[in-house]
C-alpha cells in the first residue's frame, strides 16, 4: 500500500472507531457525537494515533531542527532561543486550533534551561515531566569541582505520592507480621521507585525513605515488648537489621552508608 493511501486508512479507520456508538450494559446503544468514551481501554490508543499525526509528524515536517519529545499528552520542545520557542508555541496553537483544540493555559510555558553557561533569569526556570521536575541544580564533576547544571530529579509531587502510600500501608499496625513479611508485602514496590526516581539525584529520595525507616521502626516498637516506648531504640535495631540483611529492602542497598537512612527517629 503506498505511504500517503496507507495514512488515508488510517485516518477513516481511526474516525469510524470515533463514530461508532456505545454500547451499554443493558445492551442499549448510545451515539457518540464526539471524543474517545471515558475510561475506554481504545482511549489512549486513540489519543496517541491521533497525537502522532496531528504534533508528532508536523512538529518532524514544521520544525526540524528542534528536538522534539511526547509522552502520552506531555511534550517538550527544546529551541536555541526565546524567539524560536515563542514562534514554535504559537504555531503549535494555532494547529491545535485547526484541530478544535487549545493549549492548557498553564501547563503550556516557556522555560528557560539555567546552567552556568546560561546565566540570565526568567520567570520559568524549572519544569516537570514523567515525575522528574528539571531545574538548575549544584553539581560535581569528577574532578572535584562544583558547578551549576540544568538536570532532573525526582518532583516534588512523585515525592508527596511516595509518601501517601508509604502512610497507606499502615505499618505500625502490622505487629503479627515478621519483617521477612513486610519485606515480601511491600519490597516489590519499593524496587519499583528506586531505579526509575533515582536514576539522577537518588539522594532526593533520601527524605521519603528515612519515613519508610520510622514506619518500620514504628512497627518494631509494637512489635516487640523489649522496645516498647523506646522509639530511638527500635530505630536502631531497624539500622542494625538493615546493615544485617540490607537485601530485605531495596533502599537499604542505596549508594549510602546502610543503615545511615533511619536517623533520627
Amino acid at each position: 500500500m503506498h505511504k500517503h493511501a496507507k495514512e488515508q486508512w488510517m485516518v477513516l479507520s481511526i474516525e469510524r472507531w470515533l463514530q461508532a456508538p456505545v454500547q451499554e450494559a443493558d445492551g442499549q446503544l448510545v451515539p457518540r457525537a464526539q471524543g474517545t468514551p471515558p475510561g475506554g481501554v481504545s482511549s489512549p490508543l486513540l489519543a496517541n494515533l491521533f497525537l502522532h499525526y496531528a504534533l508528532d509528524r508536523w512538529m518532524a515536517q514544521q520544525y526540524p531542527q528542534v528536538p522534539f519529545e511526547r509522552y502520552a499528552d506531555d511534550a517538550i520542545g527544546h529551541c536555541r532561543t526565546e524567539r524560536e520557542a515563542q514562534e514554535v508555541r504559537a504555531a503549535i496553537a494555532a494547529r491545535w486550533k485547526e484541530c478544535g483544540l487549545e493549549l492548557h493555559p498553564e501547563k503550556t510555558k516557556v522555560v528557560y534551561c539555567k546552567d552556568d553557561d546560561r546565566r540570565r533569569t526568567y520567570p520559568n526556570e524549572k519544569f516537570d515531566f514523567l515525575g522528574y521536575t528539571f531545574r538548575p541544580r549544584r553539581s560535581k564533576n569528577r574532578f572535584g569541582k562544583y558547578f551549576v547544571n540544568f538536570s532532573p530529579a525526582v518532583s516534588d509531587k512523585a515525592v508527596k505520592a511516595i509518601r501517601v502510600e508509604i502512610r497507606s500501608w499502615d505499618l505500625h499496625l502490622r505487629s503479627d507480621k515478621r519483617i521477612e513479611d513486610l519485606s515480601r508485602m511491600f519490597n516489590p514496590k519499593i524496587r519499583g521507585w528506586l531505579p526509575y526516581y533515582g536514576r539522577y539525584y537518588g539522594s532526593a529520595l533520601y527524605p521519603p525513605m528515612r519515613q519508610l525507616d520510622r514506619s518500620l521502626a514504628r512497627w518494631a516498637e509494637r512489635k516487640y515488648q523489649k522496645l516498647r516506648g523506646h522509639l530511638r531504640r527500635a530505630g536502631h535495631w531497624v539500622a542494625r537489621i538493615s546493615r544485617r540483611d540490607p537485601k530485605l529492602f531495596a533502599h537499604w542497598q542505596m549508594g549510602v552508608r546502610r543503615g545511615s537512612l533511619v536517623g533520627a527517629v
